[in-house]
């Protein structure tokens, strides 16, 4: 996305989470970094770890490892979108290649995937 020239404050990254024994999808600026213990506290969760490629593997058969488009709904998983990310009009994401992005406005984004917005980032220290 460095090429499109796109700050990434609005290119929004999509990582799978197994938090207790459930997949769920974290989405959040692609120049941030989960905080796994804020994200597991948010989420009332006892444990959450990133989740293998194997245990995710069959989950997304029309994407790409790692270009997950952030729209858990359409695979039956929880979203649970950095409350950052909502903060800016517009989000780019990958569609499913690692070739592909879709740019929308946040606010259509949260309308058709309904993500729980929650504060689960690393804070940058300047």
């Amino acid at each position: 996305m460095e090429q499109e020239h796109i700050s990434g404050k609005i290119v929004a990254k999509t990582v799978v989470i197994k938090a207790d024994n459930q997949i769920v999808l974290a989405v959040l600026p692609a120049s941030l970094k989960i905080d796994m213990e804020k994200f597991r506290e948010a989420l009332g969760a006892l444990e959450a770890r990133f989740a293998t490629e194997l245990e995710f593997a069959g989950l997304f058969p029309d994407c790409e490892v790692g270009a997950m488009p952030p729209f858990g709904n359409l695979y039956g998983l929880p979203v649970y979108c950095e409350q950052s990310l909502a903060e800016d009009d517009e989000i780019v994401f990958n569609e499913g290649t690692h070739q592909d992005t879709i740019r929308m406005k946040y606010a259509d984004y949260s309308r058709l995937a309904h993500p729980r917005l929650v504060n689960f980032a690393l804070v940058r220290v300047a």
